[in-house]
């Protein structure tokens, strides 16, 4: 009986041995036959089929809306009206009016009419009776003028005369002023025309206007006032030549200068006669 049973389990042994070799056989065999590539591809295949098999949620993604465009609303937009560029300001060239010149004294505190007469053999009538008169150099001659006959004295020096176009050369410039443009005069060329040098214009510091004229006599240097009286002056009693000189003061050793006379002359034309030539007197 026990021989039987050890047969028995012998022969199940075997039989499980041999089972086990077909399967290690036949795993290699299906090894052997299908790739791993081949394994991963239909493992993907069965999964997409099941994908599509199974219903999926359904997603709703919320869109933006889109811009509505000008040409689509039914809003009026309001018209922007632009501005019209300004016409450019074309700036006028600013004239620059001269500074009027003030002067350092003023010689009459008011007006006062000087009768002219243009008599030149007739003693004038401010010598009649004793008179203030001004010293003043020009090119190292002294003059003397009577102050009822002059305005003001202006300072020179620094200062540029505005010059006028086709003025005898006796004609210095423009002084602007406070009484006005005032005309100045080259006083050098008047007094001693046969002694003239260009370089007498240098050094002219002062212009004295003549009182109720439009002219100004340019000098060197203002000295001083003096009384004068008319038994002390050397009366000229022809003045054909040289009408605006009245005479001469020996003992300050200067002319007496008769600057109405003078001025009357040149707003009369007279000194068109002198020209540009020194040596004639007027």
């Amino acid at each position: 009986m026990s021989r039987s049973v050890a047969t028995a389990s012998r022969s199940q042994l075997a039989l499980q041995s041999y089972l086990d070799g077909l399967l290690q056989d036949a795993a290699a065999e299906l090894e052997e036959s299908v790739s791993l590539d081949e394994f991963e591809a239909a493992v993907l295949e069965e999964q997409v089929r099941d994908a599509r098999l199974t219903p999926q949620p359904v997603m709703v993604v919320a869109e933006k809306p889109l811009p509505v465009l000008a040409s689509e609303t039914a809003e009026v937009l309001p018209t922007i009206v632009l501005p019209m560029p300004e016409a450019p300001v074309v700036e006028e060239p600013t004239v620059v009016a001269p500074a009027l010149i003030e002067p350092v004294v003023d010689l009459q505190a008011a007006s006062v009419d000087v009768p002219v007469v243009l008599d030149f053999s007739a003693r004038p009538s401010w010598g009649e009776a004793p008179f203030e008169c001004l010293l003043f150099d020009v090119a190292g001659l002294t003059l003397a003028v009577p102050l009822v006959c002059l305005g003001s004295i202006y300072p020179l020096t620094g200062t540029e005369l505005t010059p006028l176009f086709g003025q005898p050369d006796w004609f210095l410039g423009i002084l602007p002023c406070q009484a006005g443009n005032l005309k100045v005069l080259d006083t050098a060329r008047w007094v001693m025309p046969e002694r003239y040098r260009d370089d007498f214009r240098d050094g002219l510091n002062y212009v004295i206007s003549v009182q109720g004229y439009e002219w100004g006599l340019a000098v060197h240097q203002v000295s001083r006032s003096i009384r004068l009286l008319p038994e002390e002056v050397k009366w000229r009693s022809h003045r054909a030549q040289r009408p605006w000189l009245a005479g001469t003061v020996i003992e300050h050793m200067c002319a007496l200068v008769d600057v109405a006379s003078l001025a009357e002359l040149i707003a009369s034309g007279a000194t068109r006669k002198q020209g540009s030539g020194h040596g004639h007197q007027i």
